[in-house]
């Protein structure tokens, strides 16, 4: 056997803030021995964790991020197992679900007759457990699932209520604290005659549950840090807050310290009280604002229908959609959800697609057809057999594909990440300086302007607004490229995208349908269109050739009624002969016909002009005379024409790649207005020709359907395969059209020009925040306009950055094209 490939790992943690969280966990995991990769993602909250399964196990990660002070979001499952009878049974049914992907730790207890099961939310279920157990032998009863629920949902309401609340009470707080400020101001004393230190007493009060009860996750967060030696969002906040009001405490209690120096003593409660509670807000803001960031994700999850009607001993029974399994009869009436993927067996209907493949015209199913869980069925009753089920159903697979893509980080974002590990530092330094040049060369109150300028500077730094800028956009992008029907597998791809100069279409199956239809009918004199198709269908009945079929569909699109045919005779290559009601016909190509002595006459002029064309000809004969033409081609979908007139509007250059002879490929490209043709390439050569564009500097984007293209479409800068098209195209693919509809190519680049665009903004937005502030928060405008930032309007101004980010990159859920 060899050796086990990496696996991968998701991890929901909480606590995370700002862009130095990130880079502190993924410092940790990559440097966490088996560990080939780690990306760590703000907006999504998850860690995604390449590692060797022989050098590390799942639980050493949950330990380095706790150790950083973080949470590992988990679920602790305990799963019945019958059967198991030694250790060696508990060895192997350990092993199986730790390999589970999803599954953080199982230990196998053979005494308990169970297997206790730390998961992922949301990555792996109860049925995945237990099908995984059963495929070893052993018996799983059942069990109520209660995974369903979308626990990301959950977890992200609890986070906004536990916020609200805080905000609640600190701002109730906080309103006495600020009248209590301006007591004499207010014109209160008249009413109570409070002196200064019951009033700073009083004030005391009020701030310090406000400062380390609805503050305490700043201090936890930043105490976890300084174990760590290193620093964060929390960092400053806490710094910040707790200069001011220890300032505040010590001109309090031991005011006798500021009168030696001859200092008035002052207290700034309200300042950090304001602080904690307009942060809280920010958060509060944000933490919704994030919540509808993964909308996609949660319409999918609300995709899934809940339960199936199953045929289990000849009698229908309501089962949960977990239950369903490979092999099963499924029976979907009017109105109702199809429950997981199939082949239908009985019956026919039409069903909505749009959900998934983003088509608002419903399909027709019949008999043989394939249906897509999650679907809805529109008219009649029918039976399927289920061809899919759980996490390999293409509801599951989308879900899966959108989350990776998600998690992923394009390039741009790593700039964002390489200055937020120094950014909390270096803010850090400058607040310090900035304290140093207030205290010694500030004017009188010294101390006191040292002072509110340092905590300024402390609060108005937002790492969190660099932390977001670039994953909440790739989070709505790709999201909404899903409800599109358009899956962009990486971050990485919706960024190359949108950088895409040259777009090379494969012909057959993309830019034409792929299967050869009857285009045109031309009779001689004394027959007529629908004679000459009917005794070329007659004849053709039963041969299963390509061009038999295409005449075939025209006949039955045309409500046809066909003849028995007798003698038939087929010539390979050539044509066919047989006798349809007892008159002699031969159907075939021009050779077929000299070959026996038939003369074409005058219509030789007009089959050139169609051969030139590219399209194929078939001449018949009725009793030794020229009947007509039929003309075949492989049609071009209604929509390539639009869609190159489209790209060829966007600035791109269009080229088409077949191995069609010159000719018929020319003829085609003249029809839909391609640039350049590259014809008569062999399926092998395909990946050459696209590294042939690349060198001439070209950044090409390939769109492919068939097994013959997935290398070329591996070696594009971007590979773009058809939903319709196979498997193996779809995997070698950086974005996949789930419709198959080539208008999804103009839509997946201008969703791709738009969040980039969008990125673009958001980290412009966070650079040029912090760029422009800190300065001013440091007191360089009081030379010589005497202004100076109050720490409030610091903290609100690094609140509304954060939310400015993620309310930006919401705004993709507008985007809207129509071609």
């Amino acid at each position: 056997m060899g050796k086990e490939p990496f696996k991968k790992l998701d991890l929901f943690i909480s606590g995370m803030h700002c862009a130095s969280c990130v880079a502190r966990i993924e410092k940790a995991l990559t440097q966490t021995q088996g560990v080939k990769e780690a990306r760590v993602n703000l907006a999504t909250e998850t860690a995604s964790i390449l590692y060797d399964p022989d050098k590390t196990v799942p639980h050493h990660f949950t330990k380095a991020i706790q150790d950083l002070g973080f949470e590992v979001k988990r679920k602790k499952l305990i799963l019945p197992i019958q059967g198991m009878s030694c250790a060696s049974c508990v060895k192997r049914v350990e092993t199986a679900l730790n390999k589970i992907p999803g599954v953080i730790q199982a230990h196998v207890n053979l005494a308990l007759q169970n297997a206790k099961v730390d998961i992922t939310p949301g990555k792996v279920t109860v049925r995945d457990l237990a099908l995984e157990v059963e495929a070893l032998g052993y018996k799983v009863p059942h069990i109520e699932e209660g995974l369903g629920i979308d626990k990301e949902k959950l977890a992200r309401e609890e986070e906004v209520k536990n916020l609200k609340q805080k905000f609640i009470i600190g701002l109730i707080l906080i309103i006495p604290l600020f009248i209590l400020m301006s007591w004499d101001h207010l014109g209160l004393s008249p009413l109570w005659d409070l002196s200064k230190k019951t009033n700073f007493i009083l004030q005391f009060l009020l701030q310090t549950p406000v400062q380390f009860w609805i503050g305490w996750q700043f201090y936890k967060g930043a105490w976890a840090t300084i174990k760590h030696k290193t620093t964060d969002m929390n960092t400053l906040i806490a710094v910040g807050t707790s200069a001011a009001y220890g300032y505040s405490v010590l001109a309090t209690f031991f005011p006798s310290l500021f009168a030696a120096q001859g200092i008035a003593p002052e207290v700034y409660f309200d300042t950090a009280g304001a602080i904690i509670v307009i942060i809280l807000l920010g958060r509060l803001l944000e933490a919704r604002a994030k919540g509808k960031t993964s909308e996609a994700i949660k319409r999918l999850l609300g995709l899934q229908p809940k339960t199936a009607i199953i045929i289990r001993e000849e009698q229908e029974l309501e089962t949960s959609v977990e239950d369903v399994r490979i092999g099963d009869i499924v029976i979907v009436r009017p109105g109702e959800k199809i429950p997981v993927d199939g082949t239908v067996m009985e019956g026919n209907s039409s069903v909505d697609e749009s959900m998934i493949t983003g088509e608002a015209i419903p399909v027709e199913k019949k008999f043989n057809d394939e249906v897509i869980g999650a679907t809805i069925n529109k008219t009649g009753t029918f039976k399927f057999k289920a061809t899919k089920v759980g996490k390999e159903t293409m509801l599951a697979q989308i879900i899966k594909l959108v989350e990776e893509a998600q998690g992923s980080k394009p390039p741009i974002a790593r700039l964002a990440d390489l200055i937020a590990s120094y950014f909390v530092p270096t803010v850090m330094g400058i607040a310090l300086l900035t304290f140093i040049i207030w205290f010694f060369f500030g004017p009188e109150p010294a101390l006191t302007y040292a002072l509110l300028n340092f905590v300024a500077v402390m609060i108005i730094a937002c790492p969190c607004a660099l932390g977001l800028a670039t994953p909440t956009s790739i989070m709505v992008g790709t999201g909404k490229g899903a409800e599109m029907g358009i899956l962009i597998r990486t971050g990485d791809a919706l960024e190359k995208a949108h950088k895409l100069t040259t777009i090379v279409f494969d012909k057959t199956g993309t830019i034409t349908k792929g299967a050869p239809s009857v285009t045109d009918i031309i009779p001689v004199e004394g027959f007529n269109n629908k004679e000459i198709l009917r005794l070329a269908a007659s004849a053709e009945k039963f041969s299963e050739h390509p061009l038999a079929e295409a005449i075939l569909n025209k006949a039955k699109a045309l409500n046809l009624t066909l003849d028995d045919s007798a003698h038939f005779q087929a010539f390979p290559g050539q044509g066919i002969a047989a006798e349809i009601q007892g008159k002699e016909v031969m159907l075939g190509n021009a050779h077929f016909m000299e070959s026996k002595g038939i003369a074409l006459k005058d219509m030789q002029t007009k089959a050139d002009l169609l051969s030139g064309k590219g399209k194929t000809l078939m001449f018949i004969v009725v009793q030794g005379k020229i009947a007509g033409i039929l003309v075949v081609a492989d049609i071009v979908k209604p929509e390539s024409q639009k869609v190159i007139a489209a790209l060829h509007d966007l600035g791109f250059e269009v080229i088409m790649i077949t191995g069609d002879g010159r000719k018929a490929a020319e003829a085609i490209a003249r029809e839909v207005e391609i640039d350049r043709v590259l014809a008569e390439v062999l399926p092998k050569d395909k990946a050459n020709e696209i590294k042939k564009l690349q060198t001439e500097g070209k950044i090409v984007g390939m769109v492919g359907d068939g097994i013959n293209d997935a290398p070329a479409l591996a070696q594009a800068d971007i590979g773009i395969a058809l939903g319709t098209g196979t498997d193996v195209a779809i995997e070698s693919a950086d974005i996949t059209l789930i419709s198959g509809d080539l208008k999804g190519v103009v839509t997946a680049i201008m969703l791709s020009k738009a969040t980039i665009r969008n990125i673009k903004q958001n980290l412009f937005w966070a650079f040029a925040y912090n760029t422009i502030l800190i300065p001013v928060a440091a007191g360089v405008l009081f030379p010589f306009f005497k202004i100076l930032l109050s720490p409030m309007f610091a903290a609100a101004a690094m609140a509304l950055s954060s939310v400015t980010v993620v309310s930006n990159a919401l705004r993709l859920r507008k985007f809207r094209i129509s071609l």
